[in-house]
């Protein structure tokens, strides 16, 4: 990234809280042995708390379905794990930090998309900037094969959140994720990365510059631990992360089998705001947004204006409704509008004619008629009234 995009003065990441040292230890080693939106683990700390839950974990015998957890539990060092990214510059935040994303508890209340749900153990976060930074900001995601269309929407959207203060989250993906950070980091406003693979590492590699910068002057996000490489149920796991860190979820373009659309769906399930932004009819990378749309999902957005006055709060960021091209008529009375109708563009017409075709008394006409003069859309001859040529 260029120099311009660097912060001058980062915020410093707030001091992890006072959470037991135990429990911390214990979601370490489940969110170094689990994978990624495993709800059932995530049920079982609700439930039991971290500590208990690790020990059920570890206490399953061949034969059991935990059985393959409780070999991984055995290898895993979570103090090493702890030390080992603090030395490359990551922490690890639990509920109870005050960095901690508090939108994510409610992840175990939402109704599981695609098979995957529950709040993760941990994240683990690379970068300087608290992600308390980010508790009213705005989700942007799409297609990775993104057109020229989707592009300009997407940048538009972004520098217009950025500017009016918003922060972008999106995945770190090509495309429209790539468009929606470097858009945001262009207009000076903050940005961050919630990726499906550890966060010492880069995916894709593609995007090295933009994720290496992030990870430096901002935040990159992760429930993998260190190292961890990216497979696809992980970008869906992720999905979920990004919908519940935010206060709403604008789509830009998404195909029909589209990763953006299942973050759309856990926006939905989370009760956040789906906003969509509509694409051509004949366009593959918009089929699965119009479908969204014609299903009655979302609310429809266009312009960064209108995202921000859906996700502020009751009558802030109002926006005028759109207005066609102003027309000379546009400020006639409904009376004129209806006389004016009847004036003959060619051969005059008397006052009696013009008020029995629109249907108003003789007065009535007349005075309208005499107003549109004044105004310059009619003018009177010897033979009668007739419209001002060109108006």
């Amino acid at each position: 990234m260029s120099a311009a995009h660097v912060r001058s003065a980062p915020p410093v990441a707030e001091p992890v809280g006072q959470v037991p040292e135990a429990e911390r230890l214990a979601r370490v080693a489940l969110s170094c042995a689990v994978e990624p939106g495993d709800g059932t683990t995530s049920s079982l700390i609700r439930q039991m708390g971290a500590e208990r839950a690790l020990e059920k974990a570890r206490s399953a015998t061949e034969g059991e379905p935990g059985e393959m957890l409780a070999q991984r539990l055995v290898e895993l060092d979570p103090v090493r794990q702890l030390d080992q990214a603090a030395r490359c510059g990551i922490r690890f935040l639990v509920p109870g930090d005050a960095e901690w994303p508090t939108g994510l508890d409610q992840l175990d209340d939402a109704i599981t998309v695609d098979g995957f749900g529950g709040t993760p153990p941990g994240l683990w976060v690379k970068g300087p900037m608290p992600l308390t930074e980010l508790a009213t900001s705005v989700a942007v995601v799409g297609s990775r094969a993104a057109s020229v269309y989707g592009v300009e929407l997407a940048r538009a959207v972004c520098e217009h959140l950025a500017l009016s203060g918003v922060p972008v989250v999106s995945g770190g993906a090509l495309g429209i994720d790539f468009e929606a950070h470097n858009a945001t980091l262009s207009a000076d406003g903050v940005t961050a990365a919630v990726l499906a693979c550890g966060v010492d590492r880069v995916y894709p590699e593609q995007n090295r510059p933009l994720l290496q910068h992030l990870a430096a002057e901002f935040a990159v996000v992760s429930e993998q631990p260190p190292a961890s490489a990216p497979t696809r149920p992980r970008f869906l796991a992720r999905n979920r992360l990004i919908a519940a860190m935010t206060t709403g979820t604008v789509v830009v373009e998404a195909a029909l089998r589209s990763g953006a659309l299942n973050t759309a769906g856990w926006a939905e399930s989370l009760h956040r705001h789906v906003m969509c932004v509509p694409g051509p009819v004949t366009s593959y990378t918009s089929q699965g947004v119009n479908n969204f749309l014609r299903e009655g999902r979302g609310t429809v957005v266009t312009h960064g204006a209108e995202v921000l006055e859906l996700i502020g709060a009751a009558g802030e960021h109002l926006v005028d409704p759109p207005r066609g091209e102003h027309r000379p008529r546009d400020g006639l009375t409904p009376t004129e509008r209806t006389v004016v109708e009847w004036v003959p563009v060619s051969e005059p017409a008397r006052v009696d004619s013009i008020s029995r075709l629109c249907g108003l008394p003789l007065r009535t006409t007349e005075g309208a008629l005499r107003r549109l003069r004044s105004k310059g859309f009619v003018q009177r001859t010897d033979e009668g009234w007739r419209l001002v040529p060109d108006v």
